[in-house]
C-alpha cells in the first residue's frame, strides 16, 4: 500500500470516529443529547465510578462464608494481565457499598482509606477501577462532556465568506448562532476548562434545577431526590458552579452582549473527554510528596494569550493546576498518604467533607472520589496523633489483608510466572507451592475460647495445614469422625471471620505476594533444573526462612505450630509429593477412576438400603436379602476414620448425600466431590498394596529418561511413553520436570 493511500484510509477512520463519538458539540446539541439520556448526564464522580463497577457485572464466587459477590471490573477488561486483582471480593463489596451511601447522600463526603500489609493488592485494586474507568468512558453509555470557549476572528464576525455554511450554525437572517463548530483557522483563541466544568454549569442554578428535574420526570425517574425514582441528583450537578476562570468569561461575555445569555452560548464549545492514567485525565495517582496538590497561575498576563478578545482585556483569569485538578469529575489517588508529613494533607479535612479547596485567588469546587492508602504501621502512628480525632469522621477505613486461600494466591503468580517472563518452562506445582507456603505464614491460630465449650478442643487441635484447606475448599482431618467433620464445617464460616474485629488479625502479617513473587523468580534462575520446578522453589523458601534480618515475619513466636515458617517449606513438600504421587499414579492407569466410582456407588446403595432397613437385590441371584454387612464392612476398614462407629459413618453418609441433593436437585449425584476423602483413602489403600509394582514402574520411567533406556523390553518403553505422554497432556509436565519430580518422589517415598 502507498503511503498516501495508507494516510488517507487511517485518516478517513479517525474522521468518522471523531464524528461518531460526538466529540465537538454546540450546547444546543449538548441538550438534545442531555434530554435523550438525563441519568447519564447527571452523573457525579461517584454514581459514574459505581456505574463502571455496575457496567462490567458481577458473578457468585465460592467463599469460606457461602458465596460472595465478586465484580468483574476487577478482572481487567484490556489485556493489561498483570491488572487482575485475585480475591479481595470483601473489599470490593465495601467499596460498592460506600460509593452507594455517596450516591445517597448526594455527594461525596468522605475519604476512602484503603489499610493493609505491603503488597496486599491495594494499589492494585484502585489500578482496576482507573482502567475500568478508561475504558467505560470510550463506550457510549460512558461519555463524558466539558466546557470550552471559543472566540472567532474579528474577520468572521464582520461577515466573512466561507464559514457559517453548515446546517445549525447560521440562523435564519444569517448570523452565526455558535461559533462550536467553526474551523481553527476561523478561531483566534479557544480557552478549555482545566477543571472540566459540566457543561450544564453554562445554565444558570435556578434553571438548571428545573431543567434536570423536568428531564427526568419525562424520562421515568422522578425528580433527582430518591424519593420519587431510584435516581438522585448530586449538590454537584444541581448546585455546582462555573469554575473561578469560566466565570469571569461568561460575566465579561454577558456585560459584552448586553445580557443576551444566546449570544453568551455562541461561545461555548462542548467537547467530549476521556478518562486517561497516562495524560492524568480525571484520575491521579499522587505519591508521598512534600509539595501541594492544587495550585493557579495568571493567564491574562501571559504573552501567549495576546489573542484574548476586547471583552476580556480587562478580566484576570487564573489557571489552576495540580493533581486535585487534573482528577475532577474522576478519581484521585493518594498512594501511601500517611507516609506525607500531616500539614501536607490536612486540607483534606475540609475537602473531603465540602468538596472545596481554597486558593490563594479563588475557592476550587471540585467532583471526585477520594481514595487513599496505607499499611498498617502508618495507620496505627497517624491513629495515635490528636488529629486523628478531626479525620476520624471523614475516612471510611476499608481493611485489605493478605490473601488466605491459596488456589487464589496461586492466581497472582499464574499470570506473571509464565514461560515467557521466566524464560523456561513452568512445571506443575511450581507457583502453587508457593502459594501454600505464603497462605501458611499468614495464618493464625484459632481462640477456643470463643467458641462453646463443646467444640473447644476440636478448635484448639486445628493445625495450620488443616486450617489453609478448610478456608479453601472446606478440607477436613481425615482424622475426624463423621459428627466433628460436620462440626468443624460449620465453624468454618466463623474461624474465617473470627479475627476481623481485632488489630492484629489473620491476614496481617506473613510473606506478601511480592516477596513469593521475587523467590519465583530466583528460582527460575537454579542452574540444577531446566524447568522452574517446584523443588527449585522449595529450596528459595527454605533460604528465604533463613534471612530474618528482612523478612519481618520470621520473627514472630512459633504458637502450637502456627508461625513455624521453616516447618511449612516441609509441610507444603508434603503436600506437592502427595499430587505428584497421585498424578504418576493416574498417568500410569493401574485402576481407572471409573472402578473407585463403581465400588463407592456400590457400597452407598448397601448403605442406602441399611438405613432404611429395607432388602435389596442381589445382582447374581436376583433374590431379594439384606445388605451385605461383610462387604460394607470391608469398603469401612479402607474409608472410615478410626474409632468411628459403622452405624455413625453410614448414617452419616447419607446426610451428606441428602444436603447435597438439596443444593443440587437437578444435577447428577458427583460421588468424586462429594466424598473426596473417601476415595482419596481407596486410592492410597490401593497403591499402598501395589507399592512394589510402582516402584518398579516409575523406576522404568527413570530409566527410559536417561542412557539406560536399552534395558527396557519394547513393551516396557510403550508403558513409559504412555506415562510420560499422560503426565504431558493431563498435569503439563515435560521430560525434564516430571523426571526431577518422580526421582524425588523415589528418594522420598519409595526407598
Amino acid at each position: 500500500m502507498e503511503a498516501k493511500g495508507y494516510l488517507q484510509e487511517v485518516g478517513a477512520q479517525v474522521s468518522a470516529d471523531f464524528v461518531k463519538n460526538r466529540s465537538i458539540l454546540s450546547f444546543e446539541e449538548y441538550l438534545s443529547l442531555f434530554f435523550t439520556d438525563p441519568k447519564g448526564q447527571s452523573r457525579n464522580a461517584a454514581q459514574y465510578l459505581r456505574d463502571v463497577m455496575d457496567h462490567y457485572g458481577t458473578e457468585a464466587v465460592p467463599h469460606p462464608t457461602g458465596t460472595i459477590r465478586r465484580f468483574k471490573v476487577f478482572d481487567v477488561p484490556s489485556a493489561d494481565h498483570d491488572g487482575r486483582v485475585a480475591g479481595q471480593e470483601e473489599v470490593q463489596n465495601a467499596l460498592y457499598r460506600i460509593l452507594g451511601n455517596f450516591v445517597r447522600a448526594g455527594r461525596i463526603n468522605k475519604l476512602i482509606m484503603l489499610h493493609g500489609p505491603n503488597g496486599s493488592a491495594k494499589s492494585s485494586l484502585v489500578n482496576a477501577l482507573k482502567q475500568g474507568m478508561e475504558d467505560y468512558s470510550r463506550q457510549p453509555q460512558g461519555a463524558l462532556y466539558r466546557i470550552a470557549w471559543v472566540f472567532p476572528s474579528e474577520k468572521l464576525i464582520k461577515g466573512s465568506i466561507g464559514f457559517g455554511e453548515r446546517p445549525g450554525v447560521k440562523s435564519a437572517e444569517g448570523e452565526l448562532t455558535t461559533y462550536a463548530h467553526l474551523d481553527a483557522e476561523a478561531l483566534d483563541l479557544r480557552m478549555p476548562c482545566e477543571l472540566r466544568d459540566h457543561p450544564l454549569f453554562a445554565v444558570p442554578p435556578t434553571e438548571r434545577k428545573n431543567l434536570l428535574e423536568g428531564a427526568l420526570k419525562k424520562k421515568g425517574l422522578g425528580n433527582g431526590d430518591g424519593a420519587t425514582g431510584d435516581f438522585i441528583l448530586s449538590d454537584y450537578v444541581r448546585d455546582g458552579e462555573l469554575c473561578a476562570k469560566c466565570r469571569r468569561i461568561y460575566t465579561a461575555l454577558l456585560n459584552s452582549y448586553g445580557g443576551d445569555y444566546l449570544k453568551v452560548l455562541r461561545h461555548v464549545q462542548v467537547e467530549r473527554f476521556y478518562v486517561s492514567r497516562r495524560y492524568q485525565v480525571g484520575t491521579v495517582t499522587v505519591e508521598p510528596q512534600m509539595s501541594v496538590d492544587a495550585a493557579a497561575q495568571q493567564i491574562s498576563a501571559d504573552r501567549t494569550q495576546l489573542n484574548l478578545p476586547a471583552a476580556l482585556h480587562s478580566t484576570v483569569l487564573f489557571e489552576p493546576h495540580g493533581p486535585l485538578v487534573h482528577a475532577n469529575r474522576g478519581l484521585i489517588e493518594y498512594a501511601d498518604l500517611l507516609k506525607r508529613p500531616l500539614e501536607a494533607f490536612k486540607y483534606l479535612l475540609g475537602f473531603s467533607e465540602t468538596s472545596e479547596v481554597p486558593l490563594e485567588p479563588f475557592v476550587l469546587q471540585l467532583d471526585e472520589v477520594l481514595i487513599a492508602s496505607s499499611n498498617e504501621k502508618h495507620l496505627n502512628a497517624f491513629k495515635e496523633l490528636p488529629d486523628f480525632a478531626s479525620f476520624k469522621g471523614r475516612i471510611e477505613l476499608v481493611r485489605v489483608p493478605y490473601l488466605r486461600r491459596y488456589k487464589v494466591e496461586q492466581e497472582i503468580y499464574d499470570a506473571q510466572i509464565t514461560a515467557t517472563s521466566v524464560g523456561k518452562h513452568v512445571a506443575p506445582h511450581a507457583t502453587e507451592v508457593a502459594a501454600m507456603w505464603a497462605v501458611l505464614t499468614r495464618l493464625k491460630k484459632p481462640i477456643p475460647d470463643r467458641y462453646p465449650a463443646n467444640v473447644k478442643p476440636l478448635v484448639d487441635q486445628v493445625a495450620p495445614s488443616e486450617k489453609m484447606h478448610l478456608y479453601q475448599e472446606g478440607g477436613v482431618p481425615a482424622r475426624l469422625s463423621s459428627s466433628n467433620t460436620k462440626e468443624l464445617l460449620k465453624l468454618r464460616e466463623e474461624m474465617y471471620e473470627e479475627s476481623d474485629a481485632y488489630p492484629n488479625y489473620e491476614g496481617r502479617s506473613g510473606a506478601s505476594a511480592r516477596e513469593i513473587k521475587t523467590a519465583l523468580f530466583n528460582a527460575a534462575q537454579n542452574p540444577d533444573y531446566k524447568c522452574l520446578h517446584a523443588l527449585a522453589v522449595l529450596e528459595e523458601l527454605h533460604a528465604l526462612c533463613k534471612d530474618k534480618s528482612v523478612y519481618e515475619f520470621l520473627l514472630q513466636e512459633v504458637m502450637d505450630g502456627y508461625h513455624d515458617h521453616e516447618t511449612f517449606v516441609r509441610v507444603v513438600e508434603g503436600e506437592y509429593l502427595d499430587r505428584v504421587d497421585s498424578e504418576v499414579r493416574d498417568s500410569m492407569g493401574l485402576v481407572s477412576e471409573g472402578q473407585y466410582r463403581e465400588l463407592v456407588e456400590r457400597y452407598i446403595q448397601s448403605v442406602s438400603h441399611w438405613v432404611r432397613g429395607e432388602k435389596m437385590r442381589n445382582r447374581v441371584t436376583g433374590e431379594s436379602e439384606k445388605p451385605d454387612e461383610a462387604r460394607m464392612a470391608e469398603v469401612e476398614a479402607i474409608v472410615m476414620p478410626q474409632g468411628e462407629a459403622p452405624a455413625d459413618f453410614r448414617r452419616g453418609l447419607i446426610a451428606s448425600i441428602g444436603a447435597h441433593r438439596l443444593d443440587n436437585p437437578d444435577g447428577a449425584m458427583d460421588y468424586p466431590r462429594i466424598f473426596p476423602d473417601m476415595f482419596k483413602r481407596l486410592r492410597d489403600h490401593y497403591f499402598e498394596e501395589r507399592k512394589r509394582v510402582l516402584r518398579k514402574n516409575k523406576e522404568n520411567v527413570l530409566k527410559y529418561l536417561s542412557e539406560d533406556r536399552n534395558q527396557l523390553s519394547a513393551r516396557e518403553q510403550s508403558q513409559v511413553q504412555d506415562t510420560l505422554k499422560t503426565m504431558a497432556d493431563r498435569y503439563g509436565y515435560c521430560e525434564f520436570c516430571a523426571k526431577d519430580a518422580i526421582l524425588f518422589l523415589m528418594r522420598q517415598r519409595y526407598t
